[in-house]
């Protein structure tokens, strides 16, 4: 009750701040989608609880925007226990990760985003961390130094990343919990468009939801996103209500089209086209061209590119399909045709 009332008083006072941190859900059954996932950690949570015990180490990889965040603090909300954020390129020295592991009271769970950009050293320190919860520091210069065990307190480690192949395999191996997450379908993002509706005291229609939800590119931040945009557009020309035309409008407005492709998403797939036709292309190269960083380019938007059939990754570099040809309105030359069944005939062989 004490909750929906600071809802409630948060829509009144116009407290945006509010309204938005409370679109994260803070159990796992408020956590919309991914039921496999959910189903195992709830498991996980309650056999550590009953033995008295810390949750084992957690891998959590995905793309952007998946709830890699919300999950971690969803479990130091079942366990009871704090939740202690940082980023490996936060992490520059020995020092720095030394200075939190032994600031951690026991049952903290600890977490890591972007967990791949963590520097060899550090990782050495989370080796012995992670297993006898103690770290080698070493004490004097020169022909004084020595290496000693400072103890750590008992803790979770939760590991974020959206490039898991790139993280090194000793550090991997420690990880007792191995969750990838997975592009949301179109009906779980449907379900968070109407919880986050409910939240935001936003009415919507089913078909406006449902015309949202399939441009949200599987992604609840972006449906978040989306949601709070389009309820400026219903507020301002319409009557508050979020229907279908609404949606149409401000889609419309904010440039995106009926499967969710932004600005800059057509703009790789035309420079792909027009300036490599139609690649093959290096990742590098592609970014350069479109003034994006690499990384960007290959977590952000290259994902859902290729899981919406408008590019392909093959050894030499990345290829629009004819699919991208159609979307972008351009003819798709026999020469590129072609060179699609080259490059399947290579790959077989």
């Amino acid at each position: 009750m004490d909750s929906e009332q600071n809802i409630f008083d948060a829509t009144k006072n116009n407290d945006e701040q509010l309204i938005q941190n409370r679109l994260r859900p803070l159990t796992l059954s408020d956590f919309q989608g991914q039921q496999e996932i959910k189903k195992n950690l709830s498991l996980f949570i309650k056999a550590a609880k009953a033995r008295g015990d810390n949750l084992d180490h957690i891998f959590l990889a995905g793309p952007p925007g998946l709830g890699k965040t919300t999950l971690a603090n969803i479990m130091a909300n079942e366990m009871g226990g704090e939740l202690k954020v940082t980023s490996a390129p936060a992490l520059d020295k020995p020092k720095d990760l030394a200075g939190i592991l032994t600031s951690l009271s026991p049952g903290t769970l600890f977490f890591i985003d972007e967990i791949h950009r963590l520097k060899p050293a550090l990782e050495e320190m989370l080796y012995v961390a992670m297993e006898d919860f103690e770290i080698d520091w070493v004490i004097g210069q020169g022909v004084s130094a020595r290496s000693v065990r400072v103890p750590v307190g008992p803790f979770t480690l939760i590991g974020a990343t959206t490039r898991p192949g790139m993280v090194a395999a000793p550090l991997y191996s420690r990880f007792g919990i191995d969750i990838s997450i997975d592009l949301y379908s179109q009906k779980e993002i449907l379900d968070i468009l109407h919880r986050s509706a409910k939240i935001l005291g936003v009415p919507i229609n089913e078909d406006a939801a449902d015309k949202l939800s399939s441009c949200c590119r599987g992604t609840p931040r972006i449906a978040n996103r989306l949601l709070r945009r389009i309820r400026d557009f219903a507020e301002v020309e319409g009557d508050g209500i979020i229907t279908k035309e609404i949606v149409a409008f401000g889609l419309n407005r904010l440039q995106i089209d009926d499967m969710g492709l932004t600005n800059k998403d057509r703009e790789i797939l035309l420079s792909l086209i027009k300036h490599y036709e139609g690649g093959p292309v290096g990742a590098q190269t592609l970014a350069i061209s479109v003034g994006e960083a690499s990384d960007s380019l290959e977590d952000f938007y290259e994902p859902y590119l290729i899981r919406s059939g408008l590019l392909k990754r093959t050894p030499r570099g990345r290829v629009a399909t004819e699919s991208a040809y159609k979307i972008l309105s351009i003819k798709m030359p026999a020469k590129a045709t072609k060179g699609d069944e080259n490059e399947n005939y290579r790959l077989q062989f």
